[in-house]
């Protein structure tokens, strides 16, 4: 039972929370970061840590509510609640425990401020609870929830550091997100058009042409509002001149991304995807690299 419990949790998912510890990159210079670049990290892995507890429990909570209609899909079928290998009662009580910690343990971290870092997980799950109860039924609002929960991510990075977030990593983050809420649903509809199932509801208020139009202009936004965050004067008098060579790799896992859903029918699981590809792994690490070049260039003295 304890690993259907963990199963159902979906720790793959976690992937996600990550951008709770992106502020943490980009403000190394910020003075609540570089004078305690320790306790620092310490409130960043506890930040993503309070994500991560706080996602599983809303991940429980909903497949309890969706195990009957999980039960008719032919991959969904199989998560432990909607197969049975995990009781309902158990997984309730987990999911009011996970809660509970996370919230408690967020309520314990960040500078004294006007908005206190808890307010972020708070206003996470209850975000994500009326996703689950109602909002997803509405078309194309229920993507935007989804891309809503990464940027609250992205802010309590931020304020449980004390520090400011830029407003171009937040519309990149923001579009981003939508990119990939957008491409999923587009490939949950091309198997329903398969015959394969769909249990969400707004799947047949989609299409792929309305999908693809959608796509297109979000990738692009994506990847303009980072482009502009590297040679935003701010971005320049922190991290240099050196982040705008990050801006190519970006670009290609946009466009590989892409490659996958138009060429290949993969997207419907985005955080698997993002860590099964090979080119889109080896960008990412590139990426990483460069950003993290970018800043010790800066931080020798370089422009």
């Amino acid at each position: 039972m304890l690993a259907a419990l963990v199963e159902a949790m979906r720790p793959h998912q976690w992937v996600k929370n990550l951008l709770v510890v992106a502020p943490l990159a980009f403000a190394h210079q910020e003075p609540a970061v570089a004078g305690d670049p320790g306790g620092a990290l310490r409130s960043s892995l506890s930040a993503f840590a309070v994500f991560c507890l706080l996602s599983s429990s809303i991940y429980l909570l909903n497949d309890c509510a969706d195990r009957k209609a999980d039960a008719s899909h032919p991959v969904k079928r199989n998560r432990p609640i909607a197969s049975g290998r995990l009781p309902v009662g158990v997984a309730l009580a987990a999911s009011l425990g996970l809660a509970t910690t996370s919230l408690t343990w967020a309520s314990q971290l960040g500078p004294d401020g006007v908005v206190p870092f808890a307010t972020w997980p708070l206003a996470y799950m209850v975000l994500n609870l009326s996703y689950s109860f109602g909002l997803k039924r509405i078309v194309i609002l229920d993507c935007l929830i989804i891309a809503l929960g990464f940027q609250l991510r992205v802010h309590g990075g931020a304020v449980v550091l004390g520090v400011r977030t830029s407003a171009w990593i937040l519309l990149c983050t923001f579009f981003f997100a939508l990119f990939l809420a957008f491409c999923k649903r587009r490939e949950e509809v091309e198997r329903m058009r398969d015959g394969t199932g769909a249990t969400r509801a707004t799947i047949r208020d989609y299409d792929v042409p309305f999908l693809d139009q959608v796509i297109a202009p979000l990738a692009a936004l994506s990847i303009l509002c980072y482009a502009l965050y590297t040679v935003d004067p701010n971005s320049v008098a922190m991290h240099g001149t050196n982040l705008k060579f990050t801006v190519p790799f970006v670009v290609f896992g946009v466009f590989r991304y892409l490659f996958l859903i138009h060429k290949r029918g993969e997207g419907a699981d985005p955080a698997r995807l993002l860590f099964r590809d090979p080119p889109l792994v080896l960008s990412g690490l590139l990426w990483g690299a460069a950003v993290l070049g970018a800043i010790a260039t800066k931080g020798a003295g370089g422009t």
